[in-house]
């Protein structure tokens, strides 16, 4: 499948700073000519340059809101973060029965589809225990990430769906079912906090396809909700509750640690940001960590709630989410007899060798020696100057065609000055 990428740059608002090559986890990104280029094999559609870059001109890619009269019967899929968006929210219920107000036909929670996650979880973790740690395939860019970089760990990634992909599943059935209509009249929309997810649905990781046909993003949909809210205050709480199917445990998926929580075990570690999230991969790569039963962690900073599509602050939303929590039920959903299947993943996640050099090993070898000569001629202070992140990435794109050993500011200022010396001794010398 083509690859696709949800992190986009607008160059008429990029000003060719550095900002966001030091802080991308995959040097997907360059400076070349006075603007950023996005390296789009490298790109694990993480957010960082988003949420870095001073002058806006990283953008996320989604579904625009009109993308609802595409199809005649819309079912939302709401993720758990967009709980944590409102004030005051004791009741999912009332944002759920806001979102039908809004044109929806149905509404499935993600959080519903994150118990069963959860529920099926336990379960395979138990029988496979020897296995262990396993990590979590919840967090779209730590799949990509770990087929990238970390190759090693693809056997820890646990083979089951995410919450989204499977209560697409089971929201598409119930529109079926209850409709009687053709598959391309009913339109499943995921109700995003991350672009990461766009890339998920559009270049989906070891499933066929995934059921979700548009993904809109939290900021888009919030304001829309707000009045809708409004009408529905009045609204017994025995009644909006009456459309919500998830508990404590679903929603909790929305910020960090949340999903290890559904295990119900205490053996775990869960560490959020992509900074944090490399360094425990090391560890993990490193053998450094083994004595854990699982292994959760997200991108975004504080979990989903840190997504680059939400309007909340994380710290807060998080708090918010802890006060929701104090009045929901444990759980509101479960996984029915003969349904297990369809929360696993279709084959393997397999290594995607992005960052390989070389045709073959005779070539990489060649390319290697290469690329040690031009590193060993540069000053090794990784200022960024350049528009590669490091002297080795600019050694690796001199090698790979994308740049020129020239590009090295230090290098030729060192040059400059040699020449003006040597310009110097000649003209003492014809004196």
């Amino acid at each position: 499948m083509k690859k696709y990428n949800s992190v986009q740059l607008d160059s008429t608002k990029c000003m060719g700073c550095i900002n966001c090559i030091k802080r991308c986890p995959t040097q997907a990104i360059r400076v070349r000519e006075g603007k950023a280029r996005i390296i789009t094999d490298f790109c694990i559609d993480c957010g960082e340059c988003i949420r870095i870059c001073p002058h806006h001109a990283k953008l996320p890619v989604y579904d625009p809101i009109s993308s609802m009269d595409d199809f005649e019967y819309k079912v939302a899929l709401p993720a758990p973060t967009l709980y944590a968006q409102y004030n005051n929210i004791d009741d999912t219920g009332i944002v759920l029965r806001a979102l039908l107000e809004l044109g929806f036909d149905d509404v499935y929670e993600v959080a519903a589809g994150a118990e069963m996650v959860s529920e099926i979880s336990r379960k395979y973790i138990a029988e496979h225990g020897f296995d262990r740690p396993f990590i979590s395939t919840a967090c779209p860019s730590v799949v990509r990430l770990i087929r990238v970089r970390f190759p090693n760990l693809l056997e820890r990634l646990l083979p089951i769906s995410s919450p989204m992909d499977v209560a697409a599943k089971f929201a598409l059935r119930r529109a079926i079912e209850r409709t009687g209509l053709a598959r391309e009249k009913i339109g499943i929309f995921f109700i995003s906090p991350c672009p990461a997810k766009n890339t998920s649905v559009k270049s989906p990781i070891a499933i066929e396809k995934s059921e979700v046909d548009r993904v809109l993003a939290i900021k888009d949909i919030y304001p829309l909700l707000l009045p809708h809210m409004k009408e529905t205050d009045d609204i017994p709480t025995a009644a909006a509750a009456e459309i919500s199917a998830s508990g404590k445990i679903g929603v909790s998926w929305s910020k960090s640690g949340g999903e290890c929580g559904g295990l119900l075990t205490d053996n775990y570690l869960a560490a959020d940001g992509i900074e944090n999230v490399i360094h425990v991969l090391e560890d993990l790569e490193d053998c450094k960590i083994s004595n854990l039963d699982f292994v959760e962690l997200n991108a975004c900073p504080g979990g989903c709630v840190g997504g680059t599509l939400n309007v909340e602050n994380p710290y807060v939303a998080r708090a918010k989410i802890n006060r929701l929590r104090k009045y929901l039920p444990v759980t509101g959903s479960h996984v029915k007899p003969g349904d297990e299947k369809e929360l696993f993943l279709d084959s393997e996640i397999e290594y995607l060798p992005v960052f390989r050099i070389g045709d073959n090993m005779k070539d990489s070898i060649r390319k290697m020696s290469q690329i040690d000569e031009i590193l060993n001629r540069l000053p090794c202070l990784d200022c960024g100057a350049c528009g590669a992140p490091s002297c080795k990435a600019l050694a690796e794109d001199v090698v790979m065609g994308r740049a020129e050993e020239k590009d090295c500011i230090y290098k030729n200022r060192n040059q400059i000055s040699e020449v003006r010396s040597q310009n110097s001794d000649l003209s003492s010398v014809k004196n």
